[in-house]
This record gives structure tokens, sequence and C-alpha cells, in this order.
């Protein structure tokens, strides 16, 4: 990998995309070229990065000559379609959706947790999803001294993880219901101004939706603990930006709250934020726009033996998307 190595993002105009040229330029990252990629439709269009103004270029299979690292946040049908053609032409390929995440040779990584086996990808490396990220920044300092089994969670999701349609829907809906108008409803299946939908993504035999089983089946991966059980209620709720995630986390051996507030804070990433007495806990407002993930309400667990309960939040276009794919890159330099 050269010192300066050539850069693609492809979907470009996407809010994540978006994310992460402005991670790129708030990190100083050292690029040799940089190319912005879109469809067809947005091909043409002027961003600013730093002192340049690039013109956006439409994505086609002949986009990755003479890239290095291409970061791709353009949906799965895209990334099936165009990250083997990059990897084939020499891209190392860092793909922010769920297409290759479970692929056996595709390293998925968080790299507070797991930056050495960014180094065994084949050309593609993927990115976890938001909520995986979000709560295992919060775990995985616990889970290294104690050991964790099993997790019970509830995530609290920002609109913004439907992309802008999401923060649209929300803006429409309570302007129309200040000003007495009915509402309308087209990204989610119920009205989300003012209320919270226990669905994100669709439904699994098991009862489950794909949201919830990608916090236990990319948890395994990431933590390399195949024997890890998570069971997860996902909830769209009407914020703009950044994911909460309610965590009750069971051990193999008696954890200690105190020394559990220590080891988060010595962990890279994330920071403590937890003295309820005096209203200092997370909230999603206060990881906005912020690199790290923060963790409060730590507290035993009063059901289940050897378990912490504890709150966790993330801004999930940056930690959760954007920045965990630049973070990765700069380890491939």
């Amino acid at each position: 990998m050269p010192d300066k190595p050539n850069i693609a993002i492809a979907g470009i105009t996407g809010a994540v995309g978006q994310e992460m040229a402005r991670c790129l330029e708030q990190r100083n990252f050292p690029i040799g070229n940089l190319k912005l990629l879109a469809s067809a439709r947005s091909a043409g269009k002027k961003i600013q990065f730093k002192d340049q103004e690039l013109t956006v270029e439409e994505l086609t299979g002949d986009s990755f000559g003479n890239t290095d690292i291409a970061l791709f946040s353009a949906g799965g049908d895209i990334s099936r379609k165009y990250a083997p053609l990059a990897a084939e032409a020499g891209a190392t390929v860092i793909d922010n959706s769920s297409a290759f995440r479970m692929d056996d040779d595709v390293p998925l990584i968080v790299p507070e947790i797991n930056p050495n086996d960014a180094a065994c990808h084949k050309g593609i490396i993927a990115n976890p999803n938001c909520t995986t990220i979000v709560t295992l920044m919060g775990l995985n300092p616990l889970h290294r001294e104690w050991h964790a089994d099993k997790i019970i969670a509830s995530s609290y999701q920002a609109v913004s993880g439907s992309g802008a349609a999401g923060i649209l829907e929300l803006e429409t809906q309570v302007k129309a219901l200040t000003e007495g108008h009915p509402v309308q409803t087209s990204v989610y299946p119920h009205q989300i101004a003012f209320n919270v939908i226990p669905q994100v993504d669709v439904f699994l035999e098991n009862g489950y939706t794909k949201e919830e089983m990608k916090m236990e089946n990319e948890s395994r991966k990431i933590l390399d603990n195949k024997e890890l059980c998570a069971s997860v209620t996902c909830v769209r709720v009407p914020v703009y930006r950044s994911h909460s995630v309610s965590v009750t986390a069971q051990f193999r051996e008696k954890p200690d709250v105190e020394k559990a507030r220590a080891l988060i804070n010595a962990a890279p990433g994330v920071d403590v934020c937890d003295n309820p007495s005096e209203g200092l806990f997370p909230t999603p407002l206060d990881t906005t726009a912020k690199d790290n993930c923060l963790v409060g309400r730590i507290r035993q667990d009063i059901v289940l033996e050897n378990a912490l309960t504890f709150w966790v939040v993330g801004d999930q276009v940056r930690k959760g998307a954007a920045l965990n794919a630049v973070q990765i890159a700069e380890l491939l330099i």
C-alpha cells in the first residue's frame, strides 16, 4: 500500500458517503487521488473536498483502475455487483453494506476490537452493522475481562438509519401534526413522529428481524465467540441521529461495576458518562457528529447472575459506518 493511496468512494451522495469524505478530511488521511462515484443521475455534481472541487463520476465496472482503497456505501446490491470488480482491479474494498459480512473469507472489522483480522483480507473487508458496532464498543472491554456468553438488548434507532428519506418523513410528519394536517407514511409502516416502532428491517421466521439477528451473528464473528447468544429488539424512534442500546450482558465470571467503568474508560473510542444522581448519562445528542461512543447507567443486573446492565450511545452515521470504514483504511496504511 503506498504512503498516499488513491481512494474511491462509491455512494458519495448518500449520508454515509458524505460522512466518509468528511472523516477523511478531518483525520488528514493521506490521499494521492480521490475519486467520487455515484449513480448516473448524480454524475456531474460538484463536491468540495478540502480546497478542491471534485466532480462526481458514474459508478461503472471500470471505475477502479489505479485505485488502492475503495470505500463502498451504496447498498448491498451495488456492493455485490461492483465490489468484486474493484478487488479484481487491485483495490482493497471496505464495504459498509451487509453483502459480505458473514462471508468466511471476508474480515468483519471494528478497529478498536479486532484490528489484526484486517490483515487476513482477500480484497474485501466488511464494516459491521451500525447497531452492532455501537453495542460492542461498550461490551468489548467487559467481554475481554469476564467473557460474555449472553446478551439481551433493545435498540433505539434514529431515523437517519433509513437514510435521508427517514429524516424527511419524520420532519414532514411533525410539521403536518403541528399544523393539524393528516400524516402520510411511506418509509415506515406506522407514523414515526411522536411514536416508536418496534421493527427495523424485515421479520424472519423466528419472529426476530434481520437487524436483530445481525447483532448475534456479527458479534460472534467480531469477538471470535461462536457461543455468544443475543436476544435483541430493535426499535425505530423519532430521533434524527445516533443510536442508543440498552444492554444486559451475562458473563462467565462475576463482574464489578467500578472495574467495568475503569475498563470502558481505558478502552479506545468509548467513554464513560455515568452519574445518574447528577443527571449524567448519555443521550443521542451527546454523540451526534462525535467519534466516541458513550456508556452510562452501568449497574449490576438484579435478575441474572454475573450480569451487568448498561446504556451505550453512538453516532451510527459516523462511528457506526463512515468513521469505522476510514479507521479500517488507516489500518491498511
